[in-house]
């Protein structure tokens, strides 16, 4: 293979907002240095070929008119087909270029970092080029959102919106229905460290991401029918607050007069909406949720909530950059791992772990990034402190995972 193009997509990013971005709300990450390089080389036949510079992951073809991704096993070159079909079917493409490929990339997978949807948004962005095609950053992180879900996933949107819409020194408040990204600068006089817990988590590979969208959909749900609105249209949290016209704080209060924070069943469920089984099944819930007995809803719908007030009050700060910004950040900060460890359920004792070492060496603020049940922690640290808490973390963590 001899490659004659080379696509690279820097995505690696930290953010603040978890788990939000599927229930309509901003999101405001910033993306930093790791990437996925992609060498093409365009050919003829309607074949593509992908190889790997990593020998854990195996060479890999496919009829570009036969599209197979198998949502039972999320391997690495099941990403790049969604990206590859999600362009195809955009443009209606009837004879589509092969390519052949070689990938190459810094992330480290299944760690929170956006490893996956790097790869999504990088195939995407070749098969377009390949094929003489173009579409605006927008366009294309639209597109990549839509394809990620090929492999089985219910996410949102802010992991592809990053990736192509970043800037070198600024963070991004991302925006959806429409898709928009506004600058975000953050204060001096601190940085932001990521560090990762070595728990490997694919998000693909358990229902457990998925089961937090169902139960972020129920909730909706149930929201909407106790305050009249028409329920089978309403989809996301954000929609509920939006159709009422009132604010966060006004829903969180909503929320804790409508649900019950003990475990809704299935039956409970479909009573209140008066639906069958088979209906929740078939019309609401995804396919690895259906056999899922059990939802916390009254959890799920106030971690969001107040998760999107913060990431608001988060964006505040930034801009008005008071003399205490840095310890105002680092509250939020803590504040929202409080809320994915305790209402969300998305931490692990690795991460809780973790953040308690960056805490106790320095940090402002710590919580875990990405998706949780492993992968990494985000950290903000005052710069003067840096070099003592970049020397104690690391050694802490390596002398506590030998020892343990």
């Amino acid at each position: 293979m001899c490659p004659q193009n080379l696509e690279q997509l820097v995505v690696l990013h930290w953010q603040t907002g978890e788990h939000i971005d599927y229930c309509g709300y901003a999101v405001l990450p910033m993306a930093i240095e790791q990437d996925i390089l992609i060498a093409v080389e365009p050919v003829k036949t309607q074949v593509v070929q992908l190889a790997n510079t990593n020998s854990l992951y195996l060479d890999f073809s496919t009829n570009v008119n036969n599209i197979q991704i198998n949502k039972t096993k999320p391997q690495w070159h099941n990403y790049f087909q969604c990206g590859l079909k999600g362009i195809q079917e955009h443009f209606g493409l009837n004879n589509p270029t092969g390519m052949n490929c070689l990938l190459d990339g810094t992330i480290p997978p299944s760690s929170g970092l956006s490893s996956s949807s790097a790869l999504v948004c990088c195939a995407g962005l070749v098969t377009l080029r390949a094929n003489g095609k173009t579409l605006s950053k927008v366009e294309l992180a639209e597109i990549c959102t839509k394809s990620e879900r090929y492999i089985g996933t219910e996410g949102g949107g802010m992991d592809q919106s990053i990736s192509f819409l970043a800037e070198e020194g600024t963070a991004k408040l991302i925006e959806f229905s429409p898709l928009r990204a506004t600058d975000v600068r953050l204060p001096s006089g601190a940085a932001f460290v990521i560090a990762n817990s070595c728990v490997e988590m694919n998000k693909a590979a358990t229902s457990h991401y998925n089961i937090r969208v169902m139960e972020c959909r129920l909730a909706t749900k149930l929201l909407s029918k106790s305050k009249g609105l028409d329920w089978k249209k309403m989809v996301r949290l954000h929609d509920v607050q939006t159709e009422l016209g009132v604010s966060l704080e006004e829903m969180l209060t909503i929320v804790k007069e409508v649900l019950h924070p003990e475990p809704y069943s299935t039956e409970e469920i479909c009573k209140c909406l008066g639906i069958s089984l088979e209906e929740l099944r078939s019309q609401i819930l995804s396919q690895n949720t259906q056999d899922v007995s059990t939802f916390k809803l009254y959890q799920r719908a106030t971690h969001v909530y107040s998760e999107a007030a913060r990431v608001l009050e988060f964006k505040k700060i930034c801009n008005e950059a008071p003399a205490n910004a840095i310890q105002l950040l680092g509250d939020l900060m803590n504040q929202s791992y409080i809320s994915c460890r305790e209402m969300y359920e998305c931490s692990c004792p690795e991460l809780d772990r973790l953040v308690d070492i960056c805490l106790q060496f320095g940090a402002i603020g710590s919580r875990l990034t990405g998706a949780g049940w492993g992968g990494c922690t985000v950290s903000m640290v005052p710069t003067d402190k840096l070099n003592t808490f970049l020397k104690n973390v690391s050694y802490d963590c390596f002398t506590s995972k030998i020892s343990g």
